[in-house]
């Protein structure tokens, strides 16, 4: 029996909502409890270096509520000496090495990890000999998959963010792309996760390509709970997950 895809969520959504009154309400730390309690395999946070959503504070308490529940705190982090200090100081599960730019609304497309290699190669080893989990968010393409393997990542995960604005033949081509990427990914050893955009059809979607271990899913399912409620979300998600296997 194949092992079920797991399913991380990404709570940074809570904390925008906070932001905009900068108050303490809605608390992250308590949409991320309530993650766990509905069934999420992990927590997912990025800590942006204009701290528009999850703020340091954020990640010190998320750090303590994952390890208290023995789940994983996967950490999305830009390239850069502070971030790494950061999570080398927390000890996350995984880093997750993303693209990020001040003037972007969310993270618009895969990290640049071929060319740029000697910029990343250190920050991933660094990483990894702290025993945390390399993670590179990058495009589903056979360049950035064997850049993610020269500079030591043990997991890419691949930008679903264009397949989920493309519909009909050019999704399918979008989807084949994806399958072609995981395919090779997990020929050199790599681990593969998906994420960006996902709703209940297309994370049901992913689940055709059975080389993905772990799908990240954050806005979607932060707007679904003002209607629903974040455990319905999340078991209304890991229901299309499991019905799609």
């Amino acid at each position: 029996m194949a092992e079920r895809v797991r399913l991380g969520v990404n709570i940074d959504h809570v904390a925008t909502v906070r932001n905009a009154r900068g108050g303490v309400h809605p608390d992250p730390v308590r949409a991320a409890e309530q993650a766990l309690a509905a069934g999420a395999d992990g927590i997912t946070a990025h800590l942006r270096e204009d701290r528009r959503h999850i703020t340091d504070r954020d990640i010190e308490a998320l750090s303590v509520l994952c390890a208290e529940a023995g789940r994983p705190l996967n950490l999305e982090m830009a390239v850069t000496d502070e971030m790494l200090a950061i999570a080398l100081r927390h000890r996350p599960h995984a880093a997750c090495l993303v693209p990020e730019r001040r003037e972007e609304v969310t993270t618009e497309g895969g990290l640049a990890v071929a060319g740029h290699e000697a910029r990343i190669s250190p920050v991933a080893s660094a990483l990894s000999t702290a025993g945390i989990r390399v993670s590179l968010f990058i495009e589903p393409t056979p360049e950035q998959v064997d850049a993610a393997h020269a500079v030591g990542a043990q997991v890419v995960e691949f930008h679903t963010g264009r397949y989920c604005h493309l519909s009909g033949d050019d999704r399918a081509v979008e989807f084949e792309r994806l399958q072609a990427a995981a395919t090779r990914a997990v020929g050199l050893g790599l681990e593969v996760h998906a994420g960006h955009g996902l709703d209940y059809q297309t994370a049901a979607d992913m689940m055709a390509i059975a080389e993905v271990r772990e799908l990240n899913i954050g806005h979607f399912l932060i707007g679904e709970a003002v209607f629903v409620g974040l455990p319905t979300a999340i078991h209304r998600m890991r229901a299309a997950m499991d019905a799609a296997t």
